[in-house]
C-alpha cells in the first residue's frame, strides 16, 4: 500500500543550522570580549591621571598664591590657611594668610589604584611632587610611580 497522505513539513531549524548561528556568535564574541577585559583598569587608569592632574594642578595654584608649597596634601583642602608651608629645598616657612586664597580642593582623593594616599613629597629636590603610590605597571607598562 502506498504511502497516500501528503507529508507534513515542520517547520523548524535543523541541528546543521542551530550550529551554524552558535559558531557564529562564539567567534563575535571572540572578537568582542577581549576590548571589555581591561575596562576596569583602563578607567581606573584614567582616574588616576586626572586626579594626579588635579593635585598638581591645587599644589601650583597654592604656591604661586602663597610661595611655599604645602606642607601635607591636606593642606590644599583646608579651610583656613595654613601657618606654615615648605620652600624647594624642604624648609618650613611661615605662609601669610591674607596671600591664601584656598581651599584648592574639595577633598583630597585617594589613589584610585592602590586604594591610599598618593604620594608626595617634602623633601629637596621633589618637594611638592606627588606620585601614585600604586605599584606595578600600567597597560602601556610604565610604572605608576613613574606618572
Amino acid at each position: 500500500m502506498s504511502n497516500l497522505m501528503p507529508r507534513v513539513r515542520r517547520r523548524g531549524f535543523t541541528l546543521v543550522e542551530l550550529l551554524v548561528v552558535i559558531v557564529v556568535l562564539a567567534v563575535l564574541a571572540a572578537i568582542v570580549l577581549p576590548k571589555f577585559m581591561d575596562s576596569s583598569k583602563r578607567s581606573k587608569e584614567s582616574a588616576l591621571r586626572s586626579d594626579l592632574k588635579l593635585l598638581r594642578n591645587a599644589i601650583g595654584l597654592f604656591y604661586t598664591d602663597t610661595g611655599a608649597y604645602p606642607k601635607t596634601l591636606s593642606d590644599l583642602a583646608a579651610t583656613s590657611a595654613p601657618a606654615k608651608g615648605l620652600d624647594s629645598s624642604g624648609n618650613e616657612v611661615s605662609i601669610n594668610a591674607a596671600d591664601w586664597h584656598g581651599p584648592y580642593l574639595q577633598e583630597v582623593p585617594n589613589d584610585p589604584i592602590s586604594g591610599s594616599a598618593f604620594n608626595y613629597s617634602t623633601t629637596a629636590p621633589n618637594v611638592g611632587k606627588v606620585t601614585s603610590s600604586a605599584t606595578g605597571n600600567a597597560l602601556d607598562g610604565t610604572p605608576y610611580s613613574s606618572w
